[in-house]
Protein backbone atom coordinates (compact mmCIF):
# COMPACT_ATOMS: atom_id res chain seq x y z
CA UNK A 1 0.00 0.00 0.00
CA UNK A 2 1.40 3.70 -0.88
CA UNK A 3 1.34 6.23 1.54
CA UNK A 4 -0.94 9.42 1.07
CA UNK A 5 0.41 12.98 1.35
CA UNK A 6 -3.20 13.41 3.27
CA UNK A 7 -3.08 13.17 6.86
CA UNK A 8 -6.39 11.24 8.32
CA UNK A 9 -6.92 13.99 10.56
CA UNK A 10 -9.76 16.93 10.57
CA UNK A 11 -8.59 19.76 10.90
CA UNK A 12 -12.09 22.59 10.96
CA UNK A 13 -15.38 22.26 10.68
CA UNK A 14 -17.34 25.26 8.88
CA UNK A 15 -20.39 26.63 9.80
CA UNK A 16 -22.27 28.55 7.39
CA UNK A 17 -23.20 31.86 9.17
CA UNK A 18 -25.23 35.07 8.24
CA UNK A 19 -23.69 37.19 10.01
CA UNK A 20 -19.90 36.57 10.84
CA UNK A 21 -19.99 39.11 13.82
CA UNK A 22 -23.44 38.24 15.47
CA UNK A 23 -22.54 34.63 15.30
CA UNK A 24 -19.05 34.96 16.64
CA UNK A 25 -20.58 37.12 19.20
CA UNK A 26 -23.14 34.04 19.74
CA UNK A 27 -20.39 31.19 19.81
CA UNK A 28 -17.90 33.04 21.87
CA UNK A 29 -20.89 33.88 24.64
CA UNK A 30 -22.50 30.38 24.86
CA UNK A 31 -18.83 28.74 25.09
CA UNK A 32 -17.16 31.32 27.40
CA UNK A 33 -14.75 32.49 25.19
CA UNK A 34 -13.64 35.73 24.91
CA UNK A 35 -14.79 37.45 21.33
CA UNK A 36 -11.52 39.25 20.83
CA UNK A 37 -9.96 37.58 17.21
CA UNK A 38 -9.72 38.78 14.28
CA UNK A 39 -12.11 38.57 11.46
CA UNK A 40 -10.52 37.04 8.70
CA UNK A 41 -11.19 38.07 4.79
CA UNK A 42 -14.19 40.11 5.98
CA UNK A 43 -16.52 36.50 6.36
CA UNK A 44 -13.75 34.35 8.63
CA UNK A 45 -14.08 33.77 12.37
CA UNK A 46 -12.23 31.12 13.68
CA UNK A 47 -13.36 30.36 17.43
CA UNK A 48 -10.95 30.07 20.01
CA UNK A 49 -10.23 26.20 21.00
CA UNK A 50 -8.23 24.44 23.84
CA UNK A 51 -7.90 21.65 21.90
CA UNK A 52 -8.84 19.49 18.75
CA UNK A 53 -10.55 20.47 15.62
CA UNK A 54 -10.88 24.49 14.76
CA UNK A 55 -14.88 25.63 14.51
CA UNK A 56 -14.58 28.27 11.64
CA UNK A 57 -17.75 30.44 11.34
CA UNK A 58 -18.24 31.35 7.13
CA UNK A 59 -20.35 34.31 6.26
CA UNK A 60 -19.50 33.67 3.12
CA UNK A 61 -20.55 30.30 2.38
CA UNK A 62 -24.32 30.86 4.31
CA UNK A 63 -27.14 30.32 2.20
CA UNK A 64 -30.87 29.31 3.84
CA UNK A 65 -30.15 25.71 1.87
CA UNK A 66 -26.75 24.79 3.73
CA UNK A 67 -27.48 25.13 7.39
CA UNK A 68 -26.38 21.93 8.79
CA UNK A 69 -29.84 20.05 9.29
CA UNK A 70 -28.36 17.27 11.53
CA UNK A 71 -25.28 18.10 13.99
CA UNK A 72 -22.05 17.69 11.91
CA UNK A 73 -19.73 17.64 15.02
CA UNK A 74 -20.47 17.65 18.98
CA UNK A 75 -19.70 19.99 21.65
CA UNK A 76 -18.34 17.92 25.10
CA UNK A 77 -19.34 18.32 28.29
CA UNK A 78 -18.58 16.93 31.57
CA UNK A 79 -21.94 17.32 33.10
CA UNK A 80 -24.98 17.09 30.54
CA UNK A 81 -27.64 18.81 32.79
CA UNK A 82 -25.54 21.58 33.25
CA UNK A 83 -25.11 22.16 29.94
CA UNK A 84 -28.64 21.66 29.13
CA UNK A 85 -29.78 24.37 32.11
CA UNK A 86 -27.41 26.57 30.80
CA UNK A 87 -28.19 26.46 26.91
CA UNK A 88 -31.84 27.06 28.72
CA UNK A 89 -30.46 29.90 30.25
CA UNK A 90 -29.34 31.38 27.50
CA UNK A 91 -32.69 31.07 25.58
CA UNK A 92 -31.17 28.78 23.16
CA UNK A 93 -33.61 26.86 21.20
CA UNK A 94 -33.42 23.51 22.04
CA UNK A 95 -34.70 20.84 20.02
CA UNK A 96 -34.35 17.77 21.99
CA UNK A 97 -34.53 17.05 25.60
CA UNK A 98 -31.68 15.13 27.16
CA UNK A 99 -31.83 12.20 25.63
CA UNK A 100 -30.09 8.49 27.22
CA UNK A 101 -28.78 10.76 29.46
CA UNK A 102 -25.61 11.27 27.23
CA UNK A 103 -26.68 14.02 24.49
CA UNK A 104 -29.33 16.94 23.19
CA UNK A 105 -29.51 19.05 20.20
CA UNK A 106 -30.25 22.45 19.66
CA UNK A 107 -30.39 25.23 17.17
CA UNK A 108 -27.82 28.25 16.46
CA UNK A 109 -29.51 31.69 15.60
CA UNK A 110 -28.79 30.67 11.82
CA UNK A 111 -30.66 27.29 12.27
CA UNK A 112 -27.71 24.82 12.19
CA UNK A 113 -28.55 21.97 14.49
CA UNK A 114 -25.83 21.46 16.61
CA UNK A 115 -25.03 18.63 19.37
CA UNK A 116 -23.73 18.83 23.17
CA UNK A 117 -22.72 15.53 24.10
CA UNK A 118 -21.21 14.05 27.62
CA UNK A 119 -17.89 12.71 27.53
Amino acid sequence: MSSSPILSQIGGVFIPVSSIEQARDWYCDILGVPADGDILFGHLYILPANEGIDLILDSQIFTGDNVFQAPAFQFKTHDIKEAYDYMKSKQVELTTEIMYDQWFNFKDPDGNQLMICKC
